[in-house]
């Protein structure tokens, strides 16, 4: 893998673009959203320790149906898909790490779907506060609300009840 830096406020995944890289994040916090009828929704928040990859880009060789957008400066690692798939090919060690790898990503995104289906707003917005408080500190409040699925009105009388 290759070090890469990013200022604060890139895009490094591009909504209809093409970018089959995976990116392991060793420093900062990055945003993935889509455009829905012009408002930018947020499905995602990374941090450290995380990969991110478009998987359309990845799987299908497509353009990308999702925008990854740093929201601090961050340092990542990155590698091609040829390259990985190169280094899948090569042993069944890489292969099992790979696998581990994208069995971690579906759990991160079932416990999303899952904090998704709490039934009020203020239980989703609890959950994010003890899994990633960091996200309080660093991230807008607009971009939680729109995570929560909620408007910021609505999350700041939330944020007043506590």
């Amino acid at each position: 893998m290759e070090p890469v830096e990013f200022s604060k406020h890139t895009q490094i995944v591009q909504e209809g673009k093409h970018n089959s890289n995976l990116y392991l994040i060793s420093q900062g916090i990055i945003r993935a959203y889509s455009m829905v009828d012009g408002t930018d929704i947020t499905q995602w928040f990374g941090s450290e320790g995380e990969i991110l990859f478009s998987v359309w880009s990845y799987v299908s060789n497509s353009v990308s149906r999702i925008t990854f957008e740093t929201l601090t400066d961050c340092s990542a690692y990155y590698i091609s898909r040829a390259r990985l798939n190169e280094l899948f090919n090569s042993s069944i060690e890489m292969s099992t790490l790979g696998r581990k790898l994208i069995e971690q990503h579906c759990l991160l995104v079932e416990d999303w779907w899952l904090d998704l289906e709490k039934p009020t707003a203020k239980e989703r917005y609890l959950a994010v506060l003890e899994k990633s408080p960091e996200l309080l500190l660093q991230v807008p409040l607009r971009q939680i609300a729109s995570y929560l699925r909620i408007t910021p009105q609505s999350l700041s009388r939330i944020r007043a009840e506590l």
